[in-house]
């Protein structure tokens, strides 16, 4: 411990370890942590510029994907400053306020993450099964409404989980083996009843994302269903087309999210560093990828980004 310069017995401040077990290769491991991190910051900042910048693109679908940019800058960047601090300069340390404040945003991104490609769906369903109405059914105004009840509703979902955790008396060791103040490790170190704590934490996981996934999975059961319908097979085509980079991203967030989720859940054999991985899987890559995606498969998103590259 004194290589933490501070003690765990000191009440307001918690001690991250790192990734357990691994903690003689944090220098290596923290390579391609910050790459993904700084791919990620570069690749949906440019996003944000080119949208903000080229007027045609204010569209629901490009404010969609500002809002989704969004996201994957700030949910990075609540966990991955500190770890990188733990990785490099060995500052272990977080006060139970910083704690509490980033699981707060950190579960408070994730929500609005998967409510964003919840109104994505949505937006893809109209758009091939009802073309003709939908710029009346989605302005630009509705989307930005759109957002901010998906804020409200991630913040209001959220918001009780560091209320219930502050309420609650710690351990004298207060060591979290994790380099982030995750939910289920943080409740290790809690020496009270978490029933309470952990049925609201779990609920919150299966209602939300359940419910969220649910709607996903409707909407593109619709959106099968109208294709299939559709005479010519260069109709078929375009209206998937118009999908691929959507569900791309939904496998691309979900997938490494459940594994996750579940690994935390069942897997009490897996080693601790597997979970922490898995973790980071799930906030550095769909981040890194989702610009890229976005610009590959849709044509007016690439061909503006290259007009502003040649302006340069």
């Amino acid at each position: 411990m004194a290589a933490f310069n501070i003690t765990p017995s000191d009440p307001s401040i918690f001690i991250l370890t790192g990734i357990p077990g691994l903690q003689a290769a944090h220098i290596w491991i923290s390579i391609p942590f910050s790459t993904f991190y700084i791919i990620s910051l570069m690749g949906n900042f440019t996003l944000l510029f080119v949208v903000g910048r080229e007027r045609t693109l204010h569209k629901p679908m490009y404010l969609l994907l500002c809002m989704l940019a969004l996201t994957d800058i700030a949910t990075p960047t609540v966990v991955v400053p500190k770890a990188l601090c733990i990785f490099w300069f060995n500052l272990n340390g977080i006060s139970m306020a910083g704690c509490l404040t980033q699981m707060f945003f950190l579960n408070t991104g994730s929500v609005m993450h998967s409510a964003t490609l919840v109104t994505m769906a949505f937006d893809r369903y109209v758009a091939i099964c009802n073309p003709l109405r939908y710029a009346t059914i989605l302005s630009n105004a509705r989307i930005a409404k759109l957002g901010i009840v998906n804020l409200i509703k991630s913040v209001l979902f959220i918001l009780p989980v560091p209320l219930l955790m502050s309420q609650q008396p710690f351990c004298a060791n207060r060591i979290i083996p994790a380099t982030q103040c995750e939910y289920i490790a943080t409740e290790k170190i809690v020496c009270g009843d978490i029933t309470l704590h952990r049925t609201y934490g779990l609920v919150v996981m299966f209602v939300v994302f359940g419910f969220d996934l649910t709607l996903i999975a409707l909407s593109y059961g619709l959106i099968i269903r109208a294709v299939l319908r559709m005479s010519s097979k260069k109709s078929h085509q375009k209206a998937l087309n118009t999908c691929t980079a959507h569900v791309c991203v939904i496998l691309i967030y979900y997938t490494p999210f459940l594994v996750s989720s579940l690994t935390y859940l069942f897997g009490q054999g897996i080693d601790p560093h597997v979970h922490i991985i898995l973790a980071y899987l799930y906030l550095l890559i769909p981040p890194m990828l989702n610009p890229i995606i976005y610009g590959v498969k849709t044509k007016e998103l690439s061909d503006k980004l290259g007009k502003c590259i040649c302006r340069r």
